[in-house]
């Protein structure tokens, strides 16, 4: 999976948000222009092909106003569809330089 895949999913409005990405950005006050924002200047930072029913990966982006953003990606190549599964600002605690995940203590 590319990063341009899900860009261009977006852009073409073919996209699902499932119910727990909707309540994720509600509670981290993220409007879905700031997660698509993230997304259009991100890159994806984990890879997870074995996941189902599609692929799916963790892309990593900033707001407009430069703060950070994880969304996990689902992307069914058949139809071209994207589906954002999760979206959260990580935690500085979890994350070294917002790419790297700090080992567990």
């Amino acid at each position: 999976m590319k990063i341009n895949d899900i860009i261009d999913a977006i852009r073409a409005g073919k996209i699902r948000i499932t119910d727990h990405a909707d309540e994720e950005a509600q509670a981290d006050r993220l409007s879905f222009d700031e997660i698509f924002y993230s997304v259009f200047q991100g890159e994806i930072i984990e890879d997870y092909q074995d996941d189902k029913p599609y692929p799916s990966c963790l892309v990593y982006g900033d707001t407009f106003s430069e703060n950070p953003v994880h969304s996990v990606w689902a992307y069914n190549s058949e139809n071209q569809w994207a589906v954002l599964i999760t979206v959260y600002r990580p935690d500085p605690l979890r994350w070294i330089d917002w790419r790297t995940r700090r080992p567990k203590r």
